[in-house]
């Protein structure tokens, strides 16, 4: 969806592990630097280990906080991880699996209204605030046009020029449903910078407001 094309290895190179291993080997978030990584973004643990947040300390050779991404049908089709630290050059993501999935936090796709963010933060941002959501972190699922049918389906994507792009493209794919493009709140680039600079009762308002138009 994103105006660069994603190509997911179906195993991690590093050691020919499938998304499915690599979720099997994560430890539990509580105690682990990856639960600090998640508190310094705003995100209680006991939120993102509900959400299926983990932790590995070698994601590619570094530690990372993961979690699954799933289909309709609830199977597992990835395996996402965002690293602690990057350095220049280095890349802040990496996801393993042949795709198809989104990740979902609390009620994901089954809520109303369908909001769809683009990364794993944004959804929890939403959902520390109460907000069930999606995010298919700049992948496609081809399910989606079944799911949000005759539903009204909230594009929460960035503030930015490429969100945009894929605002459009969600649209064309999305015939059926009843699409809004919702911002994040003013001066914030997403929901995550949204929720550490205003805080969860603005996102609340702002969100309520938007339900109420």
């Amino acid at each position: 969806m994103k105006a660069h094309h994603f190509n997911d290895s179906l195993c991690m190179p590093a050691n020919g592990l499938s998304a499915e291993q690599l979720l099997a080997r994560a430890l539990p978030l509580e105690g682990t630097k990856g639960a600090d990584y998640v508190m310094r973004r705003g995100i209680p643990v006991a939120l993102a280990a509900a959400a299926g947040v983990a932790y590995d300390d070698n994601f590619g050779g570094r530690p990372a906080v993961t979690v699954a991404l799933r289909n309709d049908k609830n199977v597992i089709t990835s395996i996402h991880g965002r690293y602690l630290t990057t350095i220049r050059g280095q890349n802040k993501m990496l996801t393993i699996g042949p795709g198809n999935g989104v990740i979902s936090v609390l009620n994901g796709w089954q809520a109303e209204p369908l909001i769809i963010v683009e990364g794993l933060f944004d959804a929890l941002s939403l959902a520390a605030c109460g907000w069930s959501a999606i995010a298919p972190i700049g992948r496609w699922a081809d399910w989606l046009p079944g799911i949000a049918k005759g539903r009204e389906v909230w594009l929460a994507f960035d503030a930015s020029a490429p969100a945009e792009i894929d605002v459009a493209r969600y649209r064309e794919r999305l015939p059926q449903a009843y699409t809004r493009r919702v911002l994040p709140p003013p001066l914030c680039k997403d929901w995550n910078t949204a929720l550490l600079k205003r805080g969860t009762g603005e996102i609340i308002r702002w969100l309520q407001q938007r339900v109420e138009r």
